[in-house]
């Protein structure tokens, strides 16, 4: 398993939203919440499995990452593993308690969405 670097993971942590472009749509952007729990960086679509982005990545996994100025190449692995997507709740909600949307991705229909993500 491939890991990201403390630098990465620090800006990953600090950054409020990222934008993401799948291989099958490079051209249309998507901005989403990220959450970094110990080592793992994790992605979950608010809109569930009818989200867009989170289709492509099911099907193909691969997608570009853009915050802090930079881009950074990912592939996305599903996460079945409860403990992990606890983790992922708890980190999200720790990172985006402020705004009224926060618990909208800890819902129960959303967590079969989240998706680890490694460097490519």
């Amino acid at each position: 398993m491939a890991k990201f670097d403390a630098n990465t993971l620090g800006e990953l942590r600090a950054v409020r939203e990222i934008v993401i472009r799948t291989e099958k749509h490079p051209a249309t952007a998507v901005t989403i919440w990220v959450a970094v729990a110990d080592e793992d960086v994790f992605l979950r679509s608010v809109g569930g499995s009818k989200g867009r982005w989170y289709r492509d990545l099911a099907a193909g996994r691969c997608a570009t990452l853009e915050f802090a100025g930079r881009r950074l190449e990912v592939e996305a692995f599903p996460v079945s593993d409860p403990d992990a997507i606890a983790r992922a709740s708890r980190e999200y909600l720790r990172k985006y308690q402020p705004s009224p949307y926060a618990q909208a991705i800890v819902r129960d229909e959303v967590l079969p969405t989240t998706l680890r993500l490694e460097p490519r």
